[in-house]
């Protein structure tokens, strides 16, 4: 309805009097919002106020003249017929619908059943990166945060219209893979040999002398240990004795990531492609990407370390002298590379397959990297505008009041999968979705076991699962399901909020996936479980005359499939009963 009346509006605005030859109506950005009081009208919008420079006239005879062409418009075009405007305080426009409007919609919502609130495939392709953890250890509560958002990013996009493809970023190299390796390998030899010589850690935990200080220290460690002694018995001590970690990192990135996936699996998140960092060095892609920042003059050599001249293109840091401009090391003296630069690496990779839009779902931790990375991308000819980041604040699960501390190399981590035991897949992703990313999470455990309306998912569910009781009493004591139900006799305020609410679906899932929060959604289907619940209240079904009756059931049907297209969007299940 916003976008078929800000055509409307367009049109009104093109036949005012007085308008400049140079004024460009398509040009002008024209916003709708929900007054907060429905006298206010179920829309309004401050366009004559926006008018009043340029045409050089009072805004509230601009929103008179403006009311006035969409008043002609009415007889033209059936949609907006006997919608309702005024004129009030010092210009704004409030609108009515009219109720022929609010009862095709939601004849329309029947109609389209499953698919309500889905747009048409546009041809335009997305690429949404999520999760990205390395194979070190199972996923913790942190990850989850990362996973459940990016999953439902790409919901959003795919019901947007989009072709979305799902991708899971990794690195099975480096430092952190060989001390995973050596870890495993030190807690293998003391399974083989539990007599060798031990050490206590700093946290308590006692381990053979051989085990890295720095070492993973979870109990999944010992688990793909041992894993390791009941298929191969002592074979494994020659690797031992030679110094060579490679069986031992090769069983625990293969346990590790089938425990990802089975966690994944478990939150129903889907993973389309899986990109390993180690392709870019195979290919050179990392070291090309050095060598055309020097092409450029945008890279120099500094202290043994490779550096980016990030300060040239508009990075600075403020100190004492005030704003200065500041490079970034692309490469440690060490010869190791900082996360930066296959990360150039990787997103002229994404852009090079051709997607139209690719999404980056980032912890607080990248909030520094990520504008280093967009600046290498951009100077070697990249088009970063094609390049969304979203930034999302981490998670602290509250176990009695206190935080639990996490952690992928100590024991004291909470797991993702143990997060799950204790709630419920659901429950986690509406948790990990119903704040805005960029807001800190507590995650009130308390909240989220609790089998109330307190807590936010029980009283959506319920919702959902109380009209389809309905719906099978209503079959049993005969009320008739008609395709074409007399909407005159839902003629109360309930009926007519829940209605209001109920056509509001494709503009939240359009909102929410322009800007990347699906906490917009989740409050939205709030707002119609409570419009339901008030309709519930005021409208009885069973035991009315039929036509009432027969009207009421499908207004309920209608609120169902809003309901359970919405949670099916956030990936939360739709219950039958509760």
């Amino acid at each position: 309805m916003i976008d078929y009346l800000t055509q409307h509006v367009r049109a009104a605005l093109a036949k005012l009097d007085g308008l400049p030859d140079d004024f460009d109506v398509e040009a002008l950005e024209i916003e709708f919002q929900r007054p907060n009081d429905p006298s206010h009208g179920d829309l309004a919008t401050n366009v004559a106020l926006q008018l009043a420079r340029p045409l050089r006239r009072g805004p509230r005879q601009i929103a008179d003249e403006i009311v006035g062409r969409l008043l002609e418009f009415d007889s033209a075009h059936s949609r907006i017929e006997g919608f309702e405007y005024d004129v009030a305080g010092p210009g704004f426009i409030n609108i009515w619908f009219a109720y022929s409007y609010l009862t095709d919609g939601v004849a329309e919502i029947l109609k389209q059943g499953a698919e309500y609130g889905r747009v048409e495939k546009t041809g335009q392709t997305a690429m949404v990166e999520y999760v990205s953890a390395n194979p070190t250890g199972p996923l913790t509560v942190g990850h989850g945060r990362n996973a459940v958002l990016g999953d439902t990013i790409a919901n959003l996009l795919d019901w947007s219209g989009y072709y979305v493809t799902r991708e899971y970023y990794f690195n099975d190299a480096g430092r952190q893979m060989r001390v995973l390796g050596e870890s495993v390998r030190a807690r293998y030899e003391a399974l083989v040999n539990p007599d060798l010589p031990t050490k206590t850690l700093d946290d308590g935990t006692v381990v053979s002398e051989s085990f890295p200080d720095d070492g993973y220290r979870g109990e999944y460690i010992v688990e793909i240990a041992q894993a390791l002694v009941d298929e191969h018995g002592d074979e494994l001590m020659s690797a031992v004795r030679s110094d060579d970690t490679g069986p031992f990192q090769q069983a625990a990135q293969e346990a590790i990531f089938a425990d990802i996936e089975a966690t994944l699996k478990r939150l129903g998140v889907e993973i389309d492609t899986y990109f390993n960092e180690r392709s870019l060095y195979d290919s050179d892609a990392v070291w090309d990407v050095v060598a055309k920042l020097r092409e450029q003059d945008l890279a120099y050599d500094k202290d043994g370390a490779v550096w980016f001249k990030t300060g040239a293109l508009g990075k600075t840091v403020t100190n004492e002298e005030g704003e200065q401009p500041v490079d970034t090391v692309l490469v440690k003296s060490s010869g190791e590379p900082t996360y930066r630069l296959p990360d150039i690496a990787y997103h002229m990779d994404k852009l090079s397959r051709g997607f139209d839009k690719v999404v980056d779902i980032f912890g607080a931790d990248h909030i520094a990297t990520y504008p280093d990375v967009l600046r290498g991308v951009e100077a070697l000819g990249g088009e970063p505008e094609k390049i969304d980041v979203v930034v999302y604040q981490f998670v602290t699960l509250m176990r009695g009041g206190k935080p639990a501390k996490m952690s992928t190399r100590k024991a004291t981590f909470e797991t993702l999968d143990g997060l799950i035991d204790e709630v419920g897949p659901d429950v986690v992703r509406f948790f990990f979705l119903m704040l805005s990313p960029g807001t800190h999470l507590n995650f009130d455990l308390d909240l989220a076991k609790e089998a109330g309306e307190k807590n936010p998912v029980f009283y959506l569910q319920y919702a959902h699962a109380r009209i389809r009781s309905i719906e099978r009493k209503a079959e049993e004591t005969g009320v008739a399901v008609t395709d074409e139900p007399d909407w005159s006799l839902l003629d109360g305020e309930s009926e007519a909020t829940l209605m209001k609410e109920l056509l509001r679906l494709p503009e939240q899932i359009a909102s929410a996936a322009e800007r990347y929060e699906p906490h917009r959604l989740a409050t939205y289907l709030r707002d119609v479980a409570t419009a339901f619940n008030g309709f519930y209240r005021d409208c009885h079904i069973i035991g009315e005359a039929p036509d009432l009756a027969a009207a009421r059931l499908a207004l309920a049907r209608a609120a169902r499939i809003t309901l359970a297209n919405g949670l099916a969007v956030l990936g939360i299940s739709a219950p039958e009963q509760m």
